[in-house]
This record gives C-alpha cells, sequence and structure tokens, in this order.
C-alpha cells in the first residue's frame, strides 16, 4: 500500500510491521521533501513518524479521539488522515495548516499552536464522554518540553485525581522543546531514560530467565510483567513521581520500535483510570542532519535536502530584528551586569542564545512556562535587577495575569520584549501577534513603544533598561530591517511618550506606529503624486501618547489616518480617537490596521495584501474617503 491510497487512518489496521515500515518511510519522504521546498516544522514530526502509526494501529479513529499538544509534531497524522496529496501546500496560502485546525479534518479533534494544553483538553473530552455514557478512548500526545507548561502539571494533578475516567497520556519524550529542554522535570526524565538497570532489565531480563534451570521458555508469557516489576524495584524513582499523582506508568517505550508501541498501546488501553505511557524517541529521526542540529532543524525555511544547507536568498538581506535586539542586547549587558535576560524556551527565536553564549550568568530560560517567566522577572526587579523579558507576543498573552497583578499593580520596572509583533505569516492564527498593543495598553502603569526601524530598536532597547518608573514594553515584527545604519555604541534613550514628524503636509495627518511608518511614508508619496500633501508621524510611544504633538496637527489639518500592525479594536487608532474625543478634538479618522478576524497562515505579503495595509491600498483608501466627491467622516 502507498501512502497516497490511505485516506482515513483506520485503512492502517491490518498492516503489518513491514508494511507500516514502509508508511513510515514514505512518510518522512513526504516531510522532507515539502519542508525542504517550502519551509515548516521539521525534526518534531520526523520524531513521531512510528508513534503515530503504532498509537492508530490500535484506536478506532470513527470514534477515538487523539489531541496532539502543539500541532507541529502532527504532519505524520496530518498525512495518515486524508491529507497527503495536499501536503505539499502546507502553511501555504489556502492549503495544509502548519497546526492542527477543527476545520480542516474531522480528526484534528483540538487545535493548538501553544504548547500544554492537551492533557487539559484530552481530560475534558473524556469528562464529557463519561457524562453523556458514551464510549470511546480519549489520548493525548504531549512533548517532554511540554511538561514544563504549568497547565500540562494542573492537568495531571486533576486526571490522578479521578481514578474512574479512562485517559492515556502519550509522553513523547526527545529531550527537547525547540533547544534542549531545562529545568528538574528533564533532569528526571533523563534519569528515567538513561537508567543503568532499566536498560539492564529492558535488554537482559527475559535472555536471563530463558537460562535459568527447569524455566526455560516456560515463562516467556509472563515475562513482560516480570520485567516491569523488577524494573519497578530495580529502580524505585522510575514512574514512581506519576505513580504517586495516580496515573498508571508505563515505559520507557522505543518510540521507533512498531512492534513494542503497538503492543504497549494494546496494554496501556486495558488499564482504567489515567495511564501515561513513556515514549523514548529521537528529534529529526530518519534525517541524519536533523538528529545531529536538533536545534537547527526544529524548523526551517526551504533548504536543500541533499546538503541540509539553506537555499540561499537571491539577494542579501539586513539583518532580522531579533538579531540586531540580541546584539544591542549583549553589548549593553557586557557593561551593565545588572541586565537579565529572560526566555520561555525560545532562545534561539529570541536571538537570546547569543547572550547565553556570551554571558551566561546573566540569562534565564524558565522552560515553557510564560507565567512563571513574567513573575520571576518581577522578583527580579524588587531585588534592583534589570530583567528583560524577550517573549514573543502570542506568547506574552499566556502570562497576562502575571502582567498585571505582579508587574503593573506592583509598579516593577521589567521590560518586555516582544518578537514576533504583527503579522508573522505561515504559522497562522495561534502565533499571530494582533493584540498585544490592545491588551498591554489598558493597563495602568505600563509604558509601550514600537520601532519604526531597526536602529530605533536599539535606541528602544536602550530606553527600556534605562526606564525604572515602572513596567515598559516594545514590539517588534518577524523579518528582516530596512538596512538602515546601525550603532555599535553610545546609543541615547527616547524621550518616552513623544513622537517624531517625519514629513509636511497641508491635507492629511499619517500617524504610523512601529513597522506601519515606512508604509505612511510610501503611502504620503503615492498621494503626492495625486496631489494630496501629507504630514507622516512616527508615534513611537502608543502609552504614553504624544498629545502635545498629535492634538495640534489633528486640529490643523482636519483629516487624520492611523496605521498600526495589530488589531484595530483597543489598539493604537482608538488610542488616538480617545484622545481626540476626549480633547474635543472632531475631525474625521480612518483607523487602518486588522479587523475583527482572525488572520490564517499566508505570506506576510499576502496578508498584509488581503487586509489592504499595503501602501497603493492605504493611499487609495484615503483618497476616496477624504478626497473623493462624497468626502466621508465616517470613523472606520
Amino acid at each position: 500500500m502507498h501512502l497516497s491510497e490511505i485516506t482515513h487512518p483506520n485503512q492502517l489496521h491490518g498492516l503489518s510491521i513491514h508494511q507500516l515500515k514502509q508508511i513510515a518511510r514514505q512518510i518522512r519522504e513526504k516531510h522532507l521533501q515539502t519542508v525542504a521546498t517550502s519551509g515548516g516544522h521539521l525534526g518534531p514530526g520526523l520524531g513521531v513518524v512510528e508513534l503515530t502509526l503504532g498509537l492508530y494501529q490500535t484506536l478506532d479513529l470513527d470514534r477515538d479521539k487523539v489531541i496532539w499538544d502543539v500541532g507541529h509534531q502532527a504532519y505524520p497524522h496530518k498525512m495518515v488522515t486524508g491529507r497527503y496529496n495536499n501536503f505539499h501546500t502546507l502553511r501555504q496560502k489556502d492549503g495544509v495548516a502548519g497546526y492542527l485546525k477543527r476545520c480542516e479534518s474531522k480528526f484534528d479533534h483540538f487545535g493548538a499552536g501553544h504548547a500544554s494544553t492537551s492533557i487539559s483538553a484530552a481530560l475534558g473530552m473524556a469528562l464529557a464522554r463519561d457524562m453523556k455514557g458514551d464510549n470511546f478512548k480519549v489520548v493525548a500526545v504531549i512533548g517532554d518540553g511540554s511538561l514544563t507548561g504549568g497547565m500540562a502539571l494542573e492537568a495531571i494533578n486533576h486526571a490522578g485525581h479521578l481514578p474512574k475516567t479512562n485517559l492515556l497520556i502519550v509522553l513523547n519524550d526527545n529531550e527537547m522543546s525547540i533547544s534542549p529542554n531545562v529545568g528538574a522535570i528533564s533532569r528526571y526524565l533523563n534519569k528515567m531514560r538513561l537508567s543503568d538497570p532499566v536498560q539492564f532489565f529492558t535488554d537482559n531480563l527475559e535472555e536471563q530467565f530463558k537460562h535459568l534451570p527447569f524455566v526455560g521458555e516456560s515463562l516467556s508469557p509472563e515475562i513482560d510483567r516480570i520485567k516491569e516489576g523488577m524494573k519497578r524495584l530495580a529502580v524505585p524513582k522510575v514512574g514512581a513521581v506519576c505513580e504517586e499523582l495516580g496515573l498508571t506508568y508505563m515505559g520507557p517505550v522505543d518510540g521507533h520500535d512498531l512492534e513494542e508501541l503497538i503492543s504497549t498501546f494494546k496494554q496501556a488501553h486495558k488499564h482504567s483510570g489515567p495511564v501515561l505511557v513513556h515514549v523514548a524517541t529521537v528529534k529529526g529521526k530518519g534525517y541524519e542532519m536533523a538528529e545531529k542540529d536538533q536545534v537547527g532543524y526544529h524548523a526551517q525555511n526551504p533548504f536543500n535536502l541533499a546538503t541540509g544547507k539553506p537555499i540561499p536568498s537571491s539577494k542579501p538581506k539586513p539583518p532580522a530584528y531579533s538579531k540586531v535586539f540580541a546584539h544591542t542586547l549583549v553589548k549593553l549587558a557586557e557593561n551593565n551586569p545588572k541586565i537579565v535576560g529572560i526566555t520561555a524556551a525560545m532562545a534561539t527565536g529570541t536571538g537570546l542564545d547569543k547572550l547565553q553564549a556570551k554571558l551566561p550568568n546573566q540569562y534565564i530560560d524558565v522552560g515553557i512556562a510564560e507565567q512563571h517567566a513574567v513573575t520571576m522577572a518581577a522578583g527580579l526587579a524588587c531585588e534592583g535587577m534589570r530583567p528583560v523579558a524577550a517573549i514573543y507576543s502570542t506568547f506574552l498573552q499566556r502570562g497576562y495575569d502575571q502582567v498585571v497583578h505582579d508587574v503593573c499593580i506592583q509598579k516593577l520596572p521589567v521590560f518586555f520584549c516582544l518578537d514576533r509583533a504583527g503579522i508573522v505569516g505561515a504559522d497562522g492564527p495561534t502565533h499571530q501577534g494582533m493584540y498585544d498593543i490592545a491588551y498591554l495598553r489598558c493597563l495602568p502603569n505600563m509604558v509601550l513603544m514600537a520601532p519604526k526601524d531597526e536602529a530605533e530598536l536599539q535606541q528602544m532597547i536602550v530606553t527600556g533598561i534605562e526606564y525604572t518608573d515602572g513596567p515598559i514594553a516594545m514590539r517588534y515584527p518577524r523579518g528582516n530591517g530596512y538596512g538602515v545604519p546601525l550603532m555599535e555604541e553610545g546609543w541615547e534613550p527616547l524621550p518616552i511618550g513623544k513622537g517624531e514628524v517625519l514629513r509636511q503636509g497641508d491635507d492629511v495627518l499619517l500617524l504610523g506606529y512601529g513597522s506601519m511608518v515606512y508604509p505612511a511614508m510610501q503611502a504620503a508619496e503615492i498621494l503626492s503624486e495625486h496631489g494630496i500633501e501629507a504630514t507622516v508621524v512616527n508615534a513611537r510611544f502608543v502609552k504614553p501618547l504624544d498629545t502635545e504633538l498629535i492634538l495640534p496637527l489633528a486640529k490643523q489639518i482636519g483629516r487624520v489616518v492611523t496605521l498600526e500592525e495589530g488589531c484595530i479594536m483597543g489598539g493604537f487608532g482608538s488610542a488616538v480617537a480617545e484622545a481626540l474625543l476626549d480633547h474635543n478634538v472632531l475631525v474625521p479618522v480612518i483607523r487602518v490596521g486588522v479587523p475583527d478576524i482572525l488572520v490564517d497562515h499566508a505570506t506576510p505579503e499576502q496578508s498584509m495584501a488581503d487586509l489592504g495595509l499595503t501602501p497603493p491600498q492605504i493611499a487609495e483608501r484615503v483618497r476616496l474617503a477624504f478626497f473623493s466627491q462624497q468626502v466621508s467622516a465616517t470613523v472606520s
């Protein structure tokens, strides 16, 4: 059977181990070809091919439900659930999503893009099943890195309190999240994987029993049970935490041995109550370069499959914002031992791996635990340190209560650096940085700023570190800067709450925030070709807003347009409209940004065009609203 013939996962039933190995090889080939061509997550999916096939051999997917924690490990799942023939469209506009989506397939039982949610969702489904008197299996597949997230531990704590609720938790243990795992849980799992007594009994116990006089082969039916019992006696800590919490523990199991996986899952289904199967896998399995460099090949842009090297760009690109951020922070930290960079398992993504390499004592990785990261930063600030919490915009949402209670209410000087703010592209709705302006702007004591380019980013890093009157946040986009000259030293902080005028004009006022300042300038040039002259302001700060600059200009010019790469509701445009209203400056306002919709996966350029955020579209909207025969004064 070829993988292309599988349109339903139940078609895997009855296949021999040899046939399943052929399917596994085809999954890896398709996986590698697709990611090499168009980019995407690589290592996570390659590591769970056999796990997926082995698990699905023991389930009826017309009834049973599998919840995958963070959908990027579910590429094999997508291929055996009817999406093989479209898999080449992965993460492309209108193509197969990079994460699970309930609207994409009936087999995607729970959508996920953030880690540590699977056990909670699966437990909810299991409880609903029991309440309705139904009978189906519920499985949560969670990576070991996700166990550093508090939600996963909260869910395990709850599940262990429900001995009559059948739930299977499959722990995909590859010793990694994106970067190597950190913390006591990771260390504990390593002990379980690498314990010599465990290896001894797994590899040698059966052979030893066969040589006992008068016993020989007669113990074969009981050997597995004896092995498990002896392992528990030899290494009391193996699975002890799980057992004490009320879960039946099974493992560690070789995550690439189909026979062992199928046998273990069948046994697990026979147990009542919550069961945890510990599966040891290799991230990037089957592609040598991904196995050797598990961090670098977690996700890839298009690359040469034969060499593993990225396909070079047709022309040189300016440095990425995250690279400029890391470089500047390291320079400042070298001269200020109070600066501490904090990441929640995103060292390479945020660029803080550079700080780790240069100044390891001024670097902290808390694992996938944004709540803890925020409150720990607050504790550091209490003791006079300068915590710099570099967290993606989408992930800071997970620590929102801590931002409110532990930072803002106590007015602690934590510097939040929100990477991937705005449209992020192929990762889709779960990762778009749409909401940080709105969710932070409403918090007392918070200062919010955004740079127009990478040079201003450097100044804002200095500003954030030197500001000690309370919390301050800086948002910046994914991707590359504009190629403006950078400085190696001598950066000066910006005055808090002060913008700048970049262009003068009497016809319309364009107020740009962050990544939309340059598009505002480009739109102004297009309008100028139509005889419309715009004043362009780089707002820099949305809180406090530079009302001393903006209000007189708005009153004088009489037409205002705000531009932001974030949700319109409660965002920068709302801040400007509120300020105008509060000061009785009643002029027409157009708010340009992301409307009240979810932005699906596509390239950033495609999304910007779909949302009407390109300079020509902005110029046309302004021209039609303010300078056509029918002038509209409606706030949109």
